[in-house]
């Protein structure tokens, strides 16, 4: 069970953690770059930014536990632990895939289906990028999330 790939203390663990990472800070970073006042008038992309941004804190708070492991050469299969992670995964899992498929409606019934044909131009490819960011945090946190229920299976 100790070499079962992406179990928490492990390099591919941490990887998996960096990658859930950044997926999230682009998604965010998008978002916020683009310079048009029309973010705020959408609940569903403000609930987008939230929602990455508690995914960054967590995924990163993790990445870090994932260092400290490897470091001192332990791999992190306390049940408890690996209760707490995969609760957590889950519920960030769900929170994520709720506000990107949200965003995703609306990136499309607002700038391909309403006529408007996106006047903003580049900004509206940054919220397209965002959520398509956003999609792949959701799956690889869905990942972590499918490891730390096969790891409680396992116990």
């Amino acid at each position: 069970m100790k070499d079962f790939s992406g179990t928490p203390g492990t390099f591919l663990g941490l990887i998996l953690r960096m990658t859930q990472f950044s997926f999230a800070a682009a998604s965010i970073a998008f978002m916020a770059s683009a310079k048009t006042p029309i973010f705020f008038n959408f609940t569903t992309f403000c609930s987008l930014m939230t929602s990455m941004a508690l995914q960054s804190i967590w995924s990163l708070a993790l990445a870090l536990l994932d260092v400290y492991a490897l470091v001192r050469k332990k791999i992190l299969l306390n049940p408890a632990l690996i209760c707490f992670f995969a609760v957590g995964d889950g519920v960030i899992s769900i929170l994520s895939l709720a506000a990107a498929s949200a965003s995703a409606g609306v990136t499309v019934f607002y700038f391909n289906d309403t006529g408007h044909n996106c006047h903003f131009g580049e900004e509206c490819q940054k919220y397209q990028i965002s959520v398509a960011f956003a999609i792949l945090s959701w799956i690889s946190v869905s990942i972590s999330y499918l490891i730390m229920l096969w790891l409680l299976g396992k116990r």
